[in-house]
């Protein structure tokens, strides 16, 4: 599955990079290919472009805050949770995901 992910926190520094290294490791652990999008103190990063956005089975929005430029994932299944909670079971948010992606 190509799953796209968001991270982002109020002070996008900790949090925005502790969410996307979990959310990584998880997808990568249960065979999943991921492009992660931090949205962090020093503006977006590894930018999903619309292509990337497009392509995707689903968005994961792991953010304690706003996502920019959320439009361009518009029609796809789209998860949101804390960015504390992806730190903390990363695994448990993708399946979770999935499971929405897989009902609709």
């Amino acid at each position: 599955m190509k799953i796209l992910a968001v991270t982002a926190c109020p002070t996008g520094i900790a949090h925005t990079y502790m969410a996307a290294e979990a959310l990584e490791k998880a997808a990568r652990s249960l065979g999943h290919e991921i492009k992660v999008e931090t949205q962090g103190s020093i503006g977006i990063e590894n930018k999903i472009t619309l292509k990337e956005a497009s392509a995707a089975d689903l968005v994961i929005f792991a953010a304690d805050v706003a996502v920019k430029e959320e439009s361009r994932f518009k029609g796809k299944p789209i998860f949101k949770a804390e960015a504390q909670k992806a730190i903390k079971n990363a695994k448990a948010i993708i399946e979770e995901a999935i499971k929405l992606c897989e009902n609709k």
